[in-house]
């Protein structure tokens, strides 16, 4: 493989677009994988000191990993709705979790701001990118975890109208696999014997739909409910390992060995569907493509060095891990700094697969091959304009730190990431954060009034964009009259 063609297919997966000559004249089968509330630092390949990652690990060693890769949100719909459209939450009006209804927020204590109405349902208007490879040819399924559409009959249930058959999945089965939502009343028996897991049926469902015989290529995706709440495992074997490796002075510590477990069973469920690819008929053409739908949960994990957690848009809220393997494409074990968010998957595949997408917020950058900057000058955006936690904010804690192992208060906000420079703007009193992401990882420096030019150029930047897409924004209650 010539050095060019490596720069070419590597620069394809870091978001940039490539004119059709570029692309491969057979595209590729995708396997996209997705975890839930995975954090930026969980995985041992991005340096966990203790959670055992050993398939991510695997799989980082034979592709590419991501170092400033992020959720389109902090939160599970709005990130899940970006990724399928290429189009921000702010644009798509879909920035939180999907509810029973359209209703304001309503929370445990007085707040200044009326929230936009909750919004309960993926437009069918909107193209998916399952939609969107479907024009090419393409056979699409997806398994596990859609919540993009009113809850149907109990919580997280698919919509006959709005579920994945309606947005472009040809093959879709609903199913928890073994993740505790499917245990109702009734827990499994420990497990005593190590390496000893049980079968996951939505994964199962997964690896028989890869191993089939296709006669077109196929988009997959395998959307996991790990490591999502509720945080409960069967696997003694796992908490005692952990209860060994865990010391014992260490915050949060029950809970933390329970999400141990938690995050070993997601990899361990990410190495079936590794091997699933591997023993099929054309591995070689299989895009995989791991990442998480936005941070980790501050209760369980430590997102440290990144302040904040799920829920807020710090580094900890919106940093998630990233890899992409595609044999004899991308070079084995390496790593970019490029930031690529979760907008960006929609025109990435669009473009590989050789389909136009317009209209889109992700981004094809093919003016980057010829740049020498590793941070091209693109801002990437995101907006929040809600309340967090609905229930418990008057006793919620007011600061957002660093490996605080609580759930904080989130207010509204949105924020802008323009090369290092990241400006988070907040409503209620209209003030802004500026933070050097380059040497201040941690959010720790507010830069505001030493770079006040700067700051004034992103904050320009984050309020036209928000203009431009008719952002949905919180409204002073004292001036509020309609809807």
């Amino acid at each position: 493989m010539t050095r060019l063609f490596t720069i070419l297919t590597t620069m394809l997966l870091l978001g940039i677009g490539l004119d059709n000559e570029c692309v491969s004249a057979a595209p590729p089968n995708i396997v996209f994988i997705l975890a839930d509330d995975l954090a930026w630092s969980d995985l041992g390949c991005y340096g966990h000191e203790y959670h055992e990652t050993p398939n991510l690990d695997k799989l980082s060693e034979q592709g590419l990993r991501f170092n400033n890769a992020y959720a389109s949100a902090p939160i599970c719909s709005a990130s899940r709705a970006s990724l399928l459209t290429g189009k921000t939450p702010a644009r798509l009006g879909f920035e939180f979790v999907t509810k029973d209804s359209a209703i304001h927020q309503k929370l445990d204590a007085e707040v200044p701001l009326l929230t936009p109405r909750y919004t309960l349902n993926l437009p069918l208007e909107e193209i998916t990118i399952a939609e969107r490879l479907r024009q090419v040819g393409y056979q699409t399924a997806f398994f596990g975890k859609w919540h993009l559409n009113q809850h149907y009959q109990r919580y997280l249930g698919w919509s006959p109208t709005h579920g994945p058959k309606a947005q472009g999945f040809e093959v879709a089965v609903e199913d928890f696999g073994s993740h505790p939502y499917a245990w109702g009343k009734k827990p499994p028996s420990e497990i005593d014997q190590p390496g000893k897991f049980v079968d996951d049926t939505m994964v199962g469902r997964v690896t028989e739909f890869i191993k089939q015989k296709h006669a077109r290529p196929y988009f997959v995706m395998a959307s996991h409910f790990y490591v999502h709440t509720p945080v409960r495992t069967p696997y003694r074997w796992l908490l005692d390992k952990y209860d060994a490796k865990i010391p014992p002075d260490s915050p949060a510590r029950e809970r933390r060995l329970r999400y141990a477990a938690f995050v070993e069973t997601l990899d361990h469920l990410v190495g079936q569907i590794v091997t699933a690819v591997n023993e099929s008929d054309d591995p070689q053409d299989t895009l995989i493509l791991f990442t998480s739908d936005n941070g980790g949960h501050p209760e369980y994990t430590a997102n440290g060095p990144l302040r904040g957690s799920k829920w807020n848009l710090y580094e900890g809220g919106v940093r998630v891990p990233m890899i992409v393997r595609w044999p004899d494409q991308i070079a084995k074990g390496t790593t970019t700094e490029l930031p690529w968010v979760g907008y960006d998957l929609h025109p990435s595949l669009a473009k590989l697969a050789g389909v136009t997408a317009e209209g889109l917020d992700g981004m094809c950058l093919i003016s980057t091959l010829s740049e020498k900057t590793l941070l091209p000058e693109r801002s990437l955006y995101w907006h929040f304009p809600y309340y967090h936690p609905e229930k418990g904010f008057a006793k919620a804690p007011e600061g957002i730190g660093v490996n605080d192992f609580v759930t904080s208060r989130t207010r509204p906000q949105s924020a802008i990431r323009r090369g290092q420079y990241k400006l988070i703007h907040f409503y209620e009193d209209n003030h802004n954060e500026l933070y050097d992401l380059a040497k201040d990882l941690s959010e720790q420096t507010n830069l505001i009034d030493s770079h006040p030019k700067l700051a004034a150029e992103l904050s320009a930047d984050l309020r036209n964009y928000l203009v431009e897409v008719d952002a949905r924004l919180p409204q002073d209650k004292l001036s509020h009259t309609t809807d």
